[in-house]
C-alpha cells in the first residue's frame, strides 16, 4: 500500500473527477501529456462533457474494478470517504496514491514559481485576473483556477517550467488521509492573502482554527519571497505579523498601513477605471471588466504583486485591458425580454453583500434587483452564520430564497433555516420569499419580472436546471 508519488509516472487515475478542481486537474495532466482515468459517482454535464471533450474515460461510480488497469499513480480527491469501496480497493492493492495537491506539488509546482492566492474571499478571481496578466505579460505561465477563464475557455494552463504557476490556495482540507490545509503544499514564491474570516464550518471549529491555518501558509514563504495582503479587514495583519518574507499591505478604504492603495475613478456597466497609489503617489491608472469594491481589492493585489514581480505599470495597464473575467462570477448568462440574468458563485454573507452591492453600481440603482439564493455550500447550509446572512440582502429589492440543498444530510441543530432569513431579511424592508423549489422561483420570475429588471442567481451548482429553464421561460411568459 505505497503512499505517495512514484519517480516515473504515466498513467493516472482520479477518484471523485468531476469535482470543479479534480475535472480541471484532469485537464491540466492530460495537456502535460500523462494519461488520465477518472471515476464519479456524479458523472453528469457539464464537467462530463469536458472531460470526454478531454479524450479522458469516465467510469460511473466507485468500485475496485476501476483500478484494474493498475494505473502508476491514483489521485485522491478530497471528497473520497475512508469507506469508500474504491479506496477501501486501493488500499489493499500495491498501488502508489496521493492527494490532489501533493499531485499538483510533486509534478508541476516543484520546478516553477508559484504564485498563490488564499484567503476567505476573492480567489479565483484574483487567481484569474493574475493567470491572464502574466500570460499577456508573455511568461508563459501555468495556471490551475476554480473558474473557467474567458480568456481561455478553460482553467488550466501547463505553462513553461521554471515559469510563473497561479494557483488557488485553498484552506479546505487535502483528504480523508492528509487532513491538512491544500495549501500546505503549494510552495508559495510570491503570495496574496485576500481577507481571514470564519468558514467552512465542517472543517473549522472557529475563527482561531481558521487563523491558525493561515498562519501555516504564511510560515511556508520563503525570506526571499513576497506576501501582498489586504489590510482592510480585521484579521490578516494578526496573520502575517510573523512572515520571514516582505509584506505588502493593501487597501481600498484608505488604510494608512498599506503600502497600495486602489480608488475608483469612474464605473459603469462595461467595468470600471481605477488608479493605484504606492505610500501615496500614483502608480497608474487602468481599465478592467469589474466592478465593485471587493473587485476593487483584487485589481489592486494584482497590480502590487505584478510591480513586485518587476513589471511596469503601462504593460500591467495593457494586459488587464483585455481580461475579460471567470464564469460564475457576475456573468450574465441571458437577457430575455430585456431582463438581465447573472450568475454569480457568493455564497459566505460577506461574498454575498459583496456580490448585490456590485451589482447595484454596475447595472444601478434605478434597476429593480431581484436575488435568487440557493444555500447549496457546505458554509450556507449550516446556521452558523444564520444571523449574517439576515444582513446581507439588504440592498437587493426582492429576494427568492431557495430550500437548502441536500437538507437531510445537516443534523436539524446545525441546520440554516431559509423561513428565518426571509423573516429576517422582512424586517429589513426587503420583499423576501420563501419557495418550495426552482418551479417556484422560475413561476415567479416569470410572472413578474419586467423589462430592464436584473435577476442575480447565488449558487455554487447546477440548480435544478436553472440556468437554461429560466432564459426559456420568461421568453414564453411564464411557461417553464
Amino acid at each position: 500500500m505505497p503512499r505517495g508519488i512514484p519517480e516515473s509516472v504515466r498513467t493516472i487515475h482520479l477518484m471523485g473527477i468531476c469535482g470543479t478542481g479534480m475535472g480541471a486537474f484532469a485537464g491540466l495532466l492530460k495537456a502535460a501529456g500523462y494519461e488520465v482515468t477518472g471515476s464519479d459517482s456524479g458523472v453528469y454535464p457539464p464537467m462530463s462533457d469536458q472531460l470526454e471533450a478531454a479524450g479522458i474515460p469516465l467510469m460511473e461510480g466507485y468500485r475496485a474494478e476501476n483500478l484494474a488497469a493498475k494505473p502508476d499513480l491514483v489521485v485522491v480527491g478530497n471528497v473520497i470517504r475512508r469507506d469508500n469501496p474504491e479506496a477501501e480497493a486501493l488500499r489493499a492493492l500495491d498501488l502508489h496514491y496521493a492527494s490532489f495537491p501533493e499531485t499538483l506539488s510533486t509534478l508541476f509546482l516543484a520546478h516553477r514559481h508559484p504564485v498563490v492566492v488564499t484567503g476567505t474571499h476573492g480567489k479565483t478571481t484574483t487567481c484569474s485576473i493574475l493567470a491572464h496578466c502574466l500570460h499577456a505579460l508573455g511568461t508563459e505561465p501555468g495556471f490551475l483556477v476554480g473558474g473557467v477563464l474567458e480568456n481561455f475557455g478553460r482553467n488550466y494552463r501547463v505553462g513553461n517550467e521554471g515559469a510563473p504557476f497561479v494557483i488557488e490556495g485553498d484552506e479546505y482540507d487535502t483528504a480523508y488521509f492528509d487532513k491538512v490545509p491544500k495549501f500546505v503544499h503549494y510552495r508559495p514564491q510570491s503570495a496574496i492573502m485576500t481577507s481571514v474570516e470564519f468558514d467552512h464550518a465542517d472543517i473549522y471549529r472557529d475563527l482561531d482554527h481558521v487563523k491558525t491555518a493561515f498562519r501555516s501558509f504564511v510560515d511556508l514563504l520563503p525570506s526571499d519571497g513576497v506576501l501582498v495582503a489586504c489590510v482592510d479587514g480585521e484579521h490578516v495583519r494578526a496573520v502575517c505579523s510573523e512572515a520571514r518574507c516582505a509584506v505588502e499591505g493593501y487597501t481600498t478604504r484608505g488604510h494608512a498601513e498599506a503600502t497600495w492603495q486602489g480608488e475608483v475613478v469612474e464605473a459603469n456597466r462595461d467595468g470600471m477605471e481605477f488608479l493605484v497609489r504606492r505610500h501615496g503617489e500614483e502608480v497608474g491608472r487602468f481599465q478592467a471588466c469589474l466592478v465593485g469594491e471587493h473587485n476593487l481589492a483584487n485589481l489592486c493585489a494584482t497590480v502590487a504583486l505584478l510591480s513586485n514581480l518587476g513589471h511596469s505599470p503601462t504593460a500591467i495597464a495593457e494586459a488587464l485591458a483585455s481580461y475579460r473575467g471567470v464564469k460564475r462570477r457576475q456573468t450574465v448568462f441571458a437577457e430575455p425580454h430585456g431582463v438581465t440574468l447573472i450568475d454569480d458563485f457568493a455564497h459566505h454573507p460577506t461574498a454575498v453583500k459583496a456580490t448585490i452591492e456590485a451589482t447595484r453600481l454596475r447595472f444601478g440603482a434605478s434597476r429593480r434587483l431581484w436575488t435568487v439564493f440557493e444555500p447549496r455550500t457546505n458554509t450556507t447550509r449550516r446556521n452558523v452564520f444564520q444571523e449574517d446572512y439576515g444582513k446581507a440582502f439588504t440592498s437587493t429589492d426582492l429576494l427568492l430564497v431557495a430550500p437548502v440543498h441536500r437538507a437531510d444530510s445537516i443534523p436539524d441543530e446545525e441546520r440554516f433555516d431559509p423561513s428565518q432569513l426571509v423573516h429576517d431579511v422582512q424586517d429589513g424592508g426587503v420583499d423576501a420569499r420563501l419557495t418550495v423549489g426552482v418551479d417556484d422561483i422560475i413561476t415567479q420570475l416569470a410572472d413578474e419580472a419586467r423589462p430592464d429588471d436584473v435577476v442575480l442567481i447565488l449558487s455554487n451548482g447546477g440548480f435544478d436546471g436553472i440556468y437554461e429553464r429560466l432564459p426559456a421561460a420568461l421568453l414564453q411568459g411564464g411557461r417553464s
